[in-house]
């Protein structure tokens, strides 16, 4: 096939080169080469005519072939998944009844547990109920005693209170004694204080009248012996500064 493709693309290519005639469509082309170009194209096409014819010839067998093959396989998938159906709804059917079993199992179970707990809660409730019982019993038994003595307590509390109220009195008849004679030494001692504070303060102010004199003096003696005219008149002043220190002094 390949032969007669190249040949035929030889003579395409020979007709396409071949000198044309003036003024038509016609062309002059080596008889020579289109012969042996065409011999070549008879040459190879009889044995790829006659592959093509078989394979013509062979298409209804192929296609007959091909359907009963496919119609085989069809049945051989229809009867593996008719299988694999029945085995699946066996092994479901299984496992549903494995399921039940073991539901119905697990509710027995759970229907005796139950029963158990509700039995233990219910002795466990009694006992409860009974230790509470006996328990708020005593409570309330102690409490009753508990309240008797201290009632009695309380009235022998209220008996001794009782007869300690003269001691009570009398006690609070020398508080109210000390107290103003806490009160009359204090005014006592407060006077005296005042005094004391106004003997000192008197002879601060004397000690302080006395300073001002000398301080006074002092100055009166500076200003007697100052400059005259705005000139010192002595070159020490028989030896003191002029500043009023030496008076002070």
């Amino acid at each position: 096939m390949y032969r007669v493709f190249e040949s035929l693309d030889a003579l395409v290519t020979v007709v396409e080169e071949a000198r044309g005639v003036p003024m038509t469509s016609n062309c002059v082309v080596p008889r020579g080469d289109v012969l042996d170009l065409l011999d070549d194209v008879r040459e190879a096409l009889p044995g790829e005519v006659d592959d093509a014819q078989d394979v013509l010839d062979r298409r209804d067998e192929l296609i007959d072939d091909a359907v009963q093959e496919a119609e085989q396989t069809r049945s051989s998938a229809q009867a593996e998944a008719q299988q694999l159906v029945a085995d699946a709804q066996a092994e479901a059917e299984r496992l549903v009844a494995e399921a039940r079993a073991e539901a119905e199992q697990t509710v027995a179970r759970a229907r005796h547990e139950a029963e158990r707990a509700v039995a233990e809660g219910r002795r466990q409730y009694a006992e409860l109920t009974d230790r509470a019982q006996a328990e708020a019993d005593r409570i309330a038994h102690a409490g009753r005693a508990a309240h008797d003595r201290f009632v009695a307590d309380g009235q022998a509390e209220q008996a001794r209170l009782v007869a300690q109220s003269e001691v009570a009195r009398a006690a609070h008849a020398e508080a109210a004694r000390i107290v103003d004679a806490a009160e009359g030494e204090a005014e006592r001692l407060r006077r005296e204080c005042d005094g004391y504070v106004d003997a000192k303060l008197a002879e601060f102010e004397d000690s302080l009248t006395k300073a001002l004199r000398t301080v006074s003096r002092g100055r009166s003696n500076l200003w007697r012996g100052g400059p005259q005219n705005g000139v010192p008149s002595g070159p020490a002043m028989n030896g003191r500064s002029g500043t009023g220190m030496d008076l002070i002094d």
